[in-house]
């Protein structure tokens, strides 16, 4: 539905719960589009994406891969210790500070969500600090240290994220045993780090401390880690844990974790025990739909209590919409920001394009880094989709020699006949930033010659993007 316009001709009051991705985005566009914008947020701005799980993680991740490069690349690139040893620079001449570490990232997020916040306070959105819920469809009630206050609008929209799932038997005490919203109040690098889920959350951080200097115990209920990735990248992250010293237990499920007198215990599901100094729960999240009125609302929800929307993001409750995680439909920030967009684009009645997640691009910032868009090979092996393919090895690329990057490949589909590119993998450093040109490619439907004759930068990893696309071209 599109919200019509008050009597008095008045803008449209737009309420926002939730400060995460879905919520800040659909509020500066509700903003800069005319609309009257309330965002209730009880933690900051940013949501669990900017304070306690994206940036956090990822500045890690880039404190860790700076070491691993140091220590993989240094004695091909020449570099040697200064004091005249002749010795090439290893890991162990390296040491994370990780009190210094988590200060800093920890630092990065409060500054992000202080950035967003400023961004929206300058485009006119009120800013509501406390806890939310829906009185009925058209109503928040929020709670602040001020009191009680409603908040009345013509559309909602809900933007309330989710928390990290938790075992019976394994309760994190944010000491020893904890989920990856607690990890960064650690001051010491663990001895022996568990990690339990081998899913993007769990190989993310078992590559970070890793790359720290820990020794990784990754448990993996599945076959392989990543079980729902590009099988090429799944099984070749998995031989760069194996070389690096992680431990992958595949065919493992974690039953019960245990605090023990210094270190934790995980019971496997055979009756194995696995012991070490910490242990990172990594099993999911729950969507934060309990509380905050939805029954009362007439919003559906799913068994697991996500929110039922459709593509453009609305819920089965007239005039309310939601965005984000607690949606259930795909746990990334860039989904959440594009649910909050087309929400508001909806109700303002502005144009409006369905979600799309058959074009959603999305990186897993292991080291190496695998990125992905649009159909995958297994989606051709399957019969779904008519497709060819071609996967080029980075070791052949002049700029990954010069940089002695050995692991990764470009894995490029198209659709048999047209030539359309419809799906592409890359696996190697920065591969979040390589994968942009291929998703716009399956965004706009371009042909494989289209990107074929691109030029590309002499010597660049980019470069075998183009190689791969020419590979492709059928000459007729």
């Amino acid at each position: 539905m599109s919200v019509t316009m008050n009597p008095d001709f008045a803008a449209p009051h737009i309420a926002i719960l939730g400060g995460g991705p879905g919520g800040y985005e659909a509020a500066s566009v509700a903003a800069s589009l005319g609309a009257r914008v309330t965002i209730v947020e009880r933690a900051g701005l940013g949501g669990s994406a900017v304070l306690t799980d994206v940036v956090p993680s990822k500045t890690l991740i880039a404190t860790s891969d700076l070491m691993t490069r140091v220590e993989e690349a240094s004695a091909a690139l020449g570099l040697r210790l200064a004091s005249g040893s002749g010795d090439s620079l290893k890991r162990s001449d390296l040491r994370a500070d990780l009190r210094i570490v988590n200060d800093r990232l920890l630092g990065l997020a409060r500054q992000q969500s202080e950035d967003i916040r400023a961004g929206l306070e300058a485009q006119g959105v009120r800013i509501v600090l406390g806890s939310g819920r829906l009185v009925d469809g058209s109503v928040i009630e929020a709670v602040t240290v001020d009191g009680t206050e409603r908040i009345e609008a013509d559309a909602v929209i809900l933007a309330v994220g989710a928390h990290p799932r938790e075992l019976p038997t394994a309760r994190p005490d944010g000491e020893r045993i904890l989920n990856w919203a607690q990890i960064y109040s650690l001051e010491e690098l663990p001895e022996d780090l568990i990690v339990v889920g081998s899913g993007v959350t769990g190989a993310e951080f078992a590559s970070a401390y890793n790359g720290l200097g820990c020794k990784v115990t990754l448990i993996s209920s599945r076959d392989r880690v990543l079980p729902g990735s590009d099988t090429d990248a799944a099984e070749l992250l998995e031989k760069v844990f194996t070389r690096r010293g992680v431990r992958v237990l595949s065919r493992s499920r974690a039953e019960a974790v245990e605090r023990t007198e210094d270190g934790v215990v995980v019971t496997l599901g055979d009756g194995t025990k696995v012991t070490g100094s910490h242990c990172l729960l990594c099993v999911g999240s729950i969507p934060n739909t309990d509380g905050i009125g939805l029954e009362q609302a007439g919003v559906a929800v799913s068994e697991s209590g996500h929110i039922k929307v459709d593509g453009v993001s609305r819920t089965s409750a007239t005039s309310i919409y939601a965005a984000g995680d607690c949606t259930g439909v795909l746990a990334l920030a860039s989904v959440a920001a594009m649910q909050g967009r087309i929400a508001v684009a909806h109700i303002l009645g502005d144009q409006v394009t369905p979600l799309n997640l058959s074009h959603v691009a999305s990186n897993i910032f292991t080291s190496p880094e695998i990125a992905s868009v649009g159909a995958s090979e297994a989606d051709v092996a399957t019969g779904r989709i008519a497709g060819d393919i071609v996967t080029l090895r980075l070791k052949s690329n002049a700029r990954a020699k010069m940089r002695n990057t050995t692991d990764g490949f470009v894995k490029i589909i198209s659709r048999k006949g047209s030539g359309t590119v419809i799906g592409a993998v890359v696996m190697g450093s920065n591969a979040s930033e390589l994968i942009f040109g291929l998703a716009m490619a399956v965004e706009q439907k371009l042909h494989v010659d289209d990107v074929a004759n691109t030029y590309a930068v002499y010597p660049s990893l980019s470069g075998s993007l183009s190689e791969a696309a020419r590979r492709l071209h059928v000459h007729m």
